[in-house]
């Protein structure tokens, strides 16, 4: 009367598509494979991030194994890229531990600082020019020499001004003792946009050089006068290290930079030569030991992610000082 109800998975008035045990079973398989491809992926990604950490450590260990098996003597090398400052490529912090290293190995006979930098932070360079002199003083015997690369101005130049000698190439670029301080103007565009500016201070020049704000004359003085005291302190130490080899040229502290050429004929440097002309014939030791320090894999990309964060910011909204 009835008749016979078929079954077919689907529960009493229920709108569900009906599934068979088969489905449920291939459904299942597929969730299976899936969960264990991401496993996999996770579990190789894990690996090889470890990896890369003990490859860094035995590549640390090594160069600490190098020094130390450095029983021969030798021409220890400290080298010196990129922009002076904490975030660029020289930060005192590092540069002073391996010039540190350089000056206390037992068998170094003298020090090379090759320097390839167009400048940076003048706090950064005076910590630099300080410790090399503090340990030209503690180690007396050990010289130490200064290797121009492609350029070696402003607060690079401030760093080589410690050294005994500086030497260079004949196209090098030398020079550049001056201090400067950039900013930006968006007044009259954010006029043109009808964007207002709303600038809450405790103290009236608490907003000096603003780049939203118009330039008040008064602390534009007082920024110049600033940077004149700066000057004069990278006066002092370039005077201090390279005594009577300058010449009486009203140029030198201008803020100009000259080819290695013409920097010879100024004092700037003094003589013509590089790496291993320096080690072989002015140390005397032709056997050259790297002493740079040289962050790990992890260290330099943490560093490098912060520092592209930071530096797009603040180049956008902060007026920083440099030896460039």
């Amino acid at each position: 009367m009835f008749g016979k109800k078929k079954d077919n998975g689907a529960l009493p008035g229920s709108n569900r598509v009906p599934v068979t045990s088969n489905e449920v079973m291939q459904q299942l398989a597929i969730d299976y494979m899936k969960d264990r491809k991401w496993r996999r992926i996770f579990k190789f990604a894990v690996l090889g991030l470890i990896i890369i950490y003990f490859i860094s450590v035995a590549k640390m260990a090594s160069k600490e194994a190098g020094f130390a098996g450095a029983s021969a003597p030798h021409t220890a090398l400290v080298e010196l890229n990129g922009v002076i400052g904490i975030g660029g490529g020289i930060a005192a912090d590092q540069a002073n531990q391996s010039i540190r290293k350089a000056f206390e190995a037992r068998n170094s006979k003298g020090v090379v600082l090759r320097i390839n930098s167009p400048g940076g932070s003048p706090v950064q360079s005076d910590e630099i020019n300080s410790e090399i002199s503090r340990l030209k003083q503690l180690y007396p015997s050990k010289p130490v020499h200064v290797v121009v690369s492609d350029v070696c101005a402003s607060g690079g130049y401030y760093i080589a001004a410690a050294a005994d000698n500086i030497y260079a190439n004949p196209s090098s670029i030398v020079g550049s003792i001056g201090v400067r301080m950039d900013s930006f103007g968006f007044v009259d565009a954010m006029q043109k946009l009808g964007v207002e500016r709303r600038s809450l201070t405790a103290g009236e020049n608490k907003s000096i050089l603003d780049p939203f704000l118009p330039t008040k004359p008064s602390q534009e003085a007082h920024a110049r006068e600033m940077l004149g005291v700066v000057h004069q302190e990278f006066i002092n130490v370039v005077k201090d290290g390279r005594g009577d080899r300058l010449t009486d040229n009203p140029d030198l502290f201008s803020g100009l930079f000259w080819s290695g050429r013409q920097a010879k004929d100024l004092g700037l440097i003094d003589d013509f030569g590089g790496l291993n002309h320096v080690a072989a014939n002015v140390i005397g030791e032709d056997r050259i030991v790297d002493y740079t320090y040289r962050p790990d894999f992890f260290e330099q990309f943490s560093k490098d992610l912060g520092v592209s964060i930071a530096t797009t910011l603040g180049a956008l909204f902060t007026s920083s000082m440099t030896l460039e």
